[in-house]
């Protein structure tokens, strides 16, 4: 583990070093939000007639990437390959239907607001895979998509649900050819708007971007405990910077100091979410004021996510004793 991070810090100084020089626009955009090339799973999975649909339909929403789209089809419907109620005929019990699983009343009001390009049904149908995937496109725009505006809330609108948000970005990562390159992105994104971070921010969350990949377990302090839960990675993260952290995230909050709400997040912040400040539940570590490097939950690996709305930011970075 020292010999990782001794590598990490070398690389976060080489990382700043080309940014000076050059910058980082083109692996932050492949990174956060650009037009991604299917990955291998993606061609392996996606019929070749779906996979069109969702790259044209995505062009009608500036900013949204096509791996979006197909990460619902997928969740959704398993591509219309699914055979329960509602898929090619009739409604499930919650009144959903079609490939996309559209209520009525959602898939007429987006279809009074846009137009359907020609392809589909006149009038417009629920049931056809070209219609109803550029409603969805439609749909995600006016939600918070457009040009990468909040594209969490945007998918969370779709489903409210947090784990099903997750579900589709995990799922529009594997179909992104562009997530392969993830760790280096990820390396470079926390000097790219502040090269004034804290010294120990960029060892924090060059630490961070190193584990990307690792699953997550419940608990979990590292690889020898076969992953890592989201304040295990937090804790190691700033004890790599020489600063200690207490284990579970509340207390993590609790330790400070707080992020002035309203004030840009930097990288290095750790970002919080739960019921209320009291109750906080999960923690993640940003590297940009719009994205984090997170742990999310069973069944995932670390990744990089949109920040969306936490609760609350801390700055252990500043002004922390070290331990």
């Amino acid at each position: 583990m020292i010999v990782k991070v001794g590598a990490a810090v070398i690389a976060a100084i080489l990382v700043i070093s080309m940014l000076i020089v050059g910058g980082v626009s083109g692996a932050i955009s492949a990174l956060l939000g650009g037009g991604g090339r299917p990955s291998a799973t993606a061609l392996a999975d996606i019929p070749a007639d779906y996979l069109a649909l969702y790259r044209a339909a995505a062009g009608v929403c500036p900013g949204l990437d096509w791996s979006i789209l197909a990460a619902i089809g997928k969740v959704e419907t398993d591509h219309g390959r699914s055979t329960l109620p509602g898929v090619h005929s009739g409604e499930n019990v919650a009144g959903a239907a079609g490939v996309m699983q559209f209520l009525a009343p959602t898939f007429a009001s987006v279809t009074s607001r846009h137009t359907i390009p020609p392809g589909g049904r006149t009038p417009p149908s629920r049931y056809d895979p070209h219609d109803a995937i550029h409603a969805a496109a439609f749909y995600l725009c006016d939600s918070g998509a457009r040009d990468g505006t909040d594209l969490y809330r945007a998918v969370f609108t779709y489903n409210r649900a947090d784990w099903y948000v997750r579900k589709v970005f995990d799922q529009a990562a594997i179909y992104s050819q562009a997530a392969s390159d993830a760790a280096g992105a990820c390396a470079a994104s926390h000097s790219a708007g502040d090269l004034a971070v804290a010294p120990a921010a960029v060892v924090a969350v060059t630490f961070a971007c190193g584990e990307l990949g690792e699953p997550y377990v419940w608990g979990g302090d590292g690889p020898a405990e076969g992953g890592w839960d989201c304040s295990g990675l937090t804790k190691a993260a700033y004890a790599a910077a020489g600063i200690k952290l207490e284990r579970v995230a509340q207390d993590q909050y609790d330790m400070g100091p707080l992020v002035p709400a309203g004030s840009p997040l930097q990288a290095g912040d750790l970002v919080y979410y739960g019921t209320s400040t009291a109750n906080i539940t999960h923690v993640g570590i940003a590297i940009s004021p719009t994205h984090m490097v997170n742990a999310p939950e069973p069944g995932t690996t670390v990744r990089i996510d949109k920040i969306g709305r936490p609760l609350a930011a801390t700055r252990p970075a500043s002004g922390r004793s070290r331990g």
